[in-house]
C-alpha cells in the first residue's frame, strides 16, 4: 500500500470514528455539565443529582455510541443490534466502555448485515417479522456474549495502558510533545482518528476520576491557527491577507478549524508555527493544571469556555493555554512570512490541495476561494455524473431546453467523469463528485449542484451566459415542458417498451433505500431489461454518490462498469406516497432506470421536466392508477 492510500485509509477511519462521536456530542456535553455541577466537588454539590454521573458515562454514553456504529453500517436492524452488543463490552470491563463500543457497535450492524443478504428472498411469506425480530436478537445476544468475554476485557487493558502513557507523559513533562504529531495531523485530516479514537476516550476517563481532562484541549485549542491568521493579517499579501480576517472569525469563534489549513499550505514552513505554538499551549495548560469537563466541539473559544469547570483557577489556565499558544504561533509565523518570498495567488490553488487532500468538498473552502470567470466562446456544456447516464441526462435534459429557448448556439450533453474530454469548458456535477471533476479537468469551468431538477445554478448559469432575465426564463421553461410533451407523444411508437404499465408499482412501503433500490432492480430485471448483476451495481452506485435528484424524486441506476449488465432500455416507477429516506431526504418516486446506447435519453428528458414541476410531482405522488403516472410523464 502506497503512503498516499495509506493517509486515505486513516482519513477515512478517522472520518467513520468522527461520525460515531459527533451525532452525540449533546450527550457528552450534558454528562459534562451534571458532573461539573453535581458532584462533591461541583460548583452545586449535590448527592442525589450526582447518582446520575456514572450510570450516564458508563451506560449512555457507550450505547449511543454503539447505536450510531451499528446505524452507519445498516441502518436501524444494524443501530439495534450494535447497541445490544455493546452492553457486552459494558458489562465485561469497569471503566468507559467508549473503545469497546467503536469496535462491537459497527461490527454488530455489519453482522445483521451480512445475515440480511443471505436470507433476502428465502423468506417465506408471512414470516418476515418473525425472522427480522429473531435474527437481531439472537444475533445481539451472541455478540453480547462475545463482547463480554473478550472484546471488553481487552479494551480495558488496552485503555489502561494508554491511560497510563498519558499520566507518564504529564509526569515527565513530555505531553507538549504531543503537538508535534497531532498540529499536522490536523492539516492533513488525520485528526479525528487521534481525537475521537484516543485521547477523547482516555479524557472521559481522566474526568470521572478527576473532574476535567487537559487531553480535551490537545487539538481543539484555536491558538495555534488564530496565531498563523494574525500574522497573514498583518504580514500577508493579495488574496491571503485580505481574506485572514474573515478566516479568523470562522476559526476562533464558530471552531472551524480547516479555515486555516490552506494559509499553512502555501507556506509549509508555517508548520513549525502552529507546532510550537501547540506546545507552549500545552506546556501553559500542564502548568497552570488546565482541562475540560467535555470535549470541545466545535474547537472555538465559545466552546471551549461552556466546557471549562467553573472555577477561576480553569478559565485562568485554559485562556491562558489558548493565548499563550496564539502569541507564539503569531511571533513564528510573522518571521517566516516577512522572511519568506510570497505570491498573492496561492491561497486559491492551496485551498483546492486542501479538499483534494481531505478527498471531498470543503464546506469552508469556498470562503477562500473563488471559481473564476465563465470561459470565453462557450460552445458546449457536459453534465457528468459517475455513470453519464441517469442524473447527468436528467440534469442536462433540463439545461438544453433553458439554452435552446434562450436562442443560444451552444451544445448540451452528459457523460462520465471518467470520459470528460481535456478541453472541456463548464462541466456540472452534483457537490460530491466535484473534487474528482476537478481532478479529471482541472482548467474547466466547474459548477456544483445538489438538486439535478430544481438548481439555481442553472438559471445563474445563463445570467451569466447574457441570456435572458429570469421571468423570461420561466416562461422559457414552461413553453419548453409543452414541445417536450409534444415530441414525446410524436415517439410514442419508440416509448411504448421504455416504461410499461405493469412496471409501474403504486402505492409501495419500503424499510430503507436499500430495499427501495432492490425492489426497482428486481423489477428491471423480472421485466427482461437487466441482469440479475445489475441490482447489485444499483446499489453501489448509490453508495458512491447518493442517487436523490430533489424535489422528492430519486433515479437509482447502475455504475458505469454495470452497462454491460443491461440488455435493453428500460424503466420501472416506485410510488412510495409515505416517502422513503435517501440519505436524510424524503422520497416520494423512485425511477429505476437501465439504460442501453443512449435509447432511453429521450423519456429520461420528459420526466426530468415533468419532475422539474413540484406540482407534478404532487400529482403521480397521489395518483391511483399506473396509466395515470405514465400520461402524466408524458405519455398516452
Amino acid at each position: 500500500m502506497t503512503q498516499s492510500n495509506i493517509k486515505v485509509a486513516v482519513q477515512k477511519f478517522g472520518n467513520f470514528l468522527s461520525s460515531m462521536v459527533m451525532p452525540n456530542i449533546s450527550a457528552f456535553i450534558a454528562w459534562g455539565l451534571i458532573t461539573a455541577l453535581f458532584i462533591p466537588t461541583g460548583f452545586f454539590p449535590n448527592e442525589n443529582l450526582a447518582k446520575m454521573v456514572g450510570p450516564m458515562v458508563t451506560y449512555l454514553l457507550p450505547i449511543i455510541i454503539g447505536y450510531t456504529g451499528g446505524k452507519l453500517v445498516h441502518q436501524e436492524r444494524g443501530a439495534v443490534v450494535g447497541a445490544i452488543a455493546t452492553m457486552g463490552v459494558i458489562a465485561g470491563a469497569d471503566i468507559p466502555m467508549f473503545l469497546g463500543a467503536m469496535i462491537i457497535g459497527p461490527l454488530g450492524g455489519f453482522v445483521i448485515k451480512k445475515f440480511d443478504q443471505l436470507i433476502e428472498g428465502k423468506v417465506k411469506a408471512g414470516f418476515e417479522m418473525l425472522v427480522n425480530n429473531f435474527s437481531a436478537g439472537i444475533l445481539g445476544a451472541i455478540l453480547a456474549i462475545l463482547a463480554f468475554l473478550g472484546v471488553g476485557p481487552a479494551v480495558d487493558v488496552f485503555t489502561g495502558w494508554l491511560v497510563s502513557g498519558v499520566d507518564w507523559l504529564v509526569g515527565t513533562g513530555l505531553l507538549p510533545l504531543t503537538s508535534i504529531l497531532i498540529e499536522p495531523a490536523k492539516v492533513l485530516f488525520l485528526n479525528n482518528a487521534i481525537n475521537h479514537g484516543v485521547l477523547s476516550p482516555i479524557g472521559v476517563e481522566q474526568v470521572k476520576q478527576t473532574g476535567q481532562s487537559i487531553l480535551f484541549l490537545l487539538e481543539a485549542n484555536p491558538g495555534p491557527g488564530i496565531g498563523v491568521l494574525l500574522a497573514y493579517m498583518f504580514f500577508g499579501k493579495g488574496t491571503a491577507k485580505k481574506s485572514a480576517p474573515g478566516a479568523g472569525i470562522i476559526h476562533f469563534f464558530g471552531g472551524i478549524h480547516e479555515i486555516y489549513f490552506p494559509y499553512i499550505l502555501m507556506r509549509p514552513m508555517l508548520f513549525f508555527a502552529v507546532i510550537l505554538g501547540g506546545m507552549s499551549g500545552v506546556f501553559t495548560l500542564v502548568l497552570l493544571g488546565g482541562g475540560l469537563f467535555a470535549p470541545s466541539s466545535p474547537g472555538s473559544i465559545l466552546a471551549i469556555t461552556a466546557v471549562t469547570p467553573h472555577h477561576a483557577s480553569a478559565y485562568i489556565a485554559n485562556f491562558a493555554g489558548v493565548i499563550v499558544a496564539a502569541v507564539v504561533s503569531f511571533i513564528v509565523s510573522s518571521f517566516i512570512l516577512k522572511t519568506g518570498k510570497q505570491g498573492e495567488d496561492d491561497l486559491e490553488a492551496a485551498a483546492q490541495k486542501m479538499q483534494e487532500m481531505k478527498g471531498k468538498k470543503s464546506s469552508v473552502s469556498n470562503v477562500l476561494t473563488d471559481q473564476g470567470a465563465i470561459p470565453d466562446n462557450v460552445t458546449k456544456i457536459i453534465f457528468a455524473c459517475d455513470a453519464g447516464m441517469g442524473s447527468s441526462a436528467m440534469g442536462a435534459s433540463l439545461l438544453r431546453k433553458k439554452v435552446k429557448e434562450a436562442g443560444m448556439d451552444i451544445g448540451v450533453t452528459n457523460m462520465a467523469i471518467s470520459n470528460l474530454p481535456a478541453d472541456a469548458q463548464i462541466v456540472i456535477t452534483q457537490e460530491e463528485l466535484t473534487p474528482r471533476a476537478k481532478n479529471k479537468v482541472p482548467n474547466a469551468y466547474h459548477i456544483s449542484v445538489d438538486n439535478f431538477l430544481s438548481s439555481p445554478e442553472y438559471d445563474k448559469l445563463i445570467s451569466e451566459l447574457q441570456f435572458p432575465a429570469s421571468s423570461t426564463l420561466h416562461e422559457v421553461v414552461e413553453d419548453a415542458e409543452e414541445n417536450a410533451t409534444d415530441h414525446l407523444n410524436e415517439e410514442e411508437s419508440h416509448n411504448d417498451d421504455l416504461l410499461r404499465p405493469e412496471n409501474v408499482f403504486i402505492n409501495q412501503e419500503f424499510a430503507n433505500k436499500e430495499e427501495a433500490i432492490r425492489f426497482a432492480g428486481q423489477a428491471l430485471k423480472n421485466a427482461g431489461y437487466v441482469d440479475e448483476s445489475y441490482i447489485e451495481a444499483m446499489i453501489e452506485r448509490d453508495n458512491m454518490t447518493s442517487t436523490y435528484m430533489g424535489n422528492d424524486v430519486a433515479i437509482p441506476h447502475g455504475t458505469e462498469e454495470a452497462k454491460k449488465a443491461v440488455i435493453r432500455s428500460g424503466f420501472t416507477v416506485l410510488q412510495v406516497p409515505n416517502g422513503v429516506d435517501f440519505d436524510g431526504q424524503k422520497v416520494r418516486l423512485i425511477f429505476g432506470i437501465a439504460g442501453k446506447d443512449g435509447t432511453h435519453l429521450e423519456i429520461l428528458s420528459g420526466i426530468a421536466i415533468t419532475c422539474s414541476d413540484m406540482e407534478n410531482i404532487e400529482k403521480m405522488a397521489q395518483a391511483k392508477t399506473a396509466q395515470e403516472i405514465i400520461d402524466i410523464i408524458g405519455k398516452k
